[in-house]
């Protein structure tokens, strides 16, 4: 078999083999086939296309490319959730303790983030002493006694991936969704789950902005999961404002467990209820999705998913006092307010620009390697739909170097948009694939 043939085969619009595929990931990653090659069939997938089963085919070869966990030891249905990912997404960490307070396990491995803030991961490491790194001994152990661990990756999970991923970044083919579906599931059958529950973003801060691009990439990730064994949906949500009010690392966790402790509502809240009722479907731990709502809700206002949170952070090495004094979590002692400058409407507020906000504020990455500043970021006091007045507060800025200030203020203020006319309602879940 030779990789220019499977390039000229792509590349005339024939359908790849599995052997094909198999032949291509695994010579990559071993070293076999050069950059210029798999440049090559990337350019040809991306204007040829892939049928479902290449794309499914695509999936399993990189998720067995390097480790895979597995999760058998942990009795019960595993459940795991992904985002695409957006701005003041804290949904896992609302979600999952309460998930697991409803008997479902949770054994999740999450990445660092790239971007306006870090990923779960890096919020999670914002709380003194806690642990992300275990061994994948421990992870079940963890698992095992408590219900749920959220840890970091592995070095060598989907090696296939990061390398495949590094090119389509230099190449101009990320954008397309094949080649996306099979990046995102190839980490989640990888990771070892039974089931998978997806949130897809779509608005001005998701990477798909259009409600079509998003239910069509939602689509093409449902039909690899169903097709490779794992039973899966996809919930397409609105990211054209910041989905929680907080947008910065220990800001997020703070906002996460006052919704766990009852203490503040919103869109955050609203839209982890559902996620947390579809787990608990896919789980069978629930008859419908009413049923699951109703679960997780009585696990929120009893007070059990904080309690599961409380237990996680402290198997985990982590301060568990934070759950009930978020005062521990460390904050910029430099608050600015940043005030409306008109009377009117909140018209929109640009996700994704508040995201650079809180990333000039130091609160994101650039490269893996970078520092994070978990105790930066931007907490909002407005949402759209919102009447505002000449002087209210729109947002708080928690800094920590004064001169990464006037660069994070201008760009926020063009995310607003005020009106003297009120907008039209968004909803927050536009629909659901299964």
């Amino acid at each position: 078999m030779r990789m220019l043939d499977i390039i000229l085969k792509k590349r005339n619009g024939e359908e790849l083999t599995k052997e094909e595929i198999d032949f291509w990931v695994k010579g990559y990653v071993a070293g076999h086939i050069p950059d210029y090659q798999v440049s090559a069939l990337l350019m040809a997938i991306f204007f040829q296309g892939m049928t479902g089963r290449e794309t499914a085919d695509l999936t399993m070869a990189m998720a067995y490319s390097g480790d895979v966990v597995d999760l058998s030891p942990i009795p019960g249905v595993k459940v795991d959730k992904h985002s695409t990912g957006g701005v003041g997404d804290t949904t896992t960490l609302v979600v999952a303790p309460l998930v697991v307070a409803c008997g479902v396990p949770v054994a999740k491995m999450s990445g660092r983030g790239l971007g306006h803030t870090g990923g779960t991961i890096d919020k999670l490491e914002s709380v003194p002493g806690f642990n992300p790194f275990q061994s994948n001994q421990d992870f079940i152990r963890i698992v095992k006694e408590i219900g749920i661990a959220i840890v970091g990756q592995t070095g060598n999970l989907v090696p296939a991936d990061k390398l495949i991923y590094a090119l389509r970044d230099v190449t101009g083919t990320v954008e397309h969704k094949s080649l996306i579906a099979s990046s995102i599931m190839s980490k989640k059958i990888a990771a070892g789950a039974d089931a998978i529950v997806l949130d897809v973003k779509t608005g001005s801060g998701a990477f798909m902005e259009s409600v079509e691009d998003a239910f069509s990439l939602a689509q093409e990730m449902v039909n690899v999961g169903n097709r490779v064994g794992r039973k899966t949906a996809a919930l397409v949500t609105d990211m054209s404002q910041p989905l929680g009010m907080a947008v910065g690392n220990a800001l997020e966790v703070r906002e996460a467990i006052e919704i766990l402790k009852g203490d503040r509502t919103g869109a955050l809240m609203d839209v982890s209820l559902v996620l947390g009722a579809y787990m608990l479907f896919m789980a069978g731990r629930c008859s419908g999705i009413e049923q699951g709502e109703d679960m997780i809700r009585e696990a929120l206002y009893s007070g059990r998913g904080a309690d599961k949170l409380k237990e996680m952070i402290q198997a985990q090495g982590g301060d568990q006092r934070v759950v009930d004094d978020p005062s521990l979590l460390p904050l910029a002692d430099n608050v600015i307010v940043i005030k409306a400058e008109q009377d009117g409407y909140i018209y929109s507020i640009d996700a994704r620009r508040v995201g650079h906000a809180a990333h000039l504020l130091g609160a994101g990455r650039n490269t893996k390697d970078d520092a994070i500043d978990h105790r930066v970021g931007i907490v909002l006091h407005k949402r759209v739909g919102e009447t505002v007045r000449k002087g209210d507060v729109l947002a708080d800025f928690y800094v920590t170097r004064e001169n990464l200030l006037e660069r994070a203020v201008d760009t926020f203020k063009r995310a607003f948009v005020i009106k003297q006319e009120r907008p039209k309602p968004k909803p927050l879940v536009y629909g659901v694939v299964t």
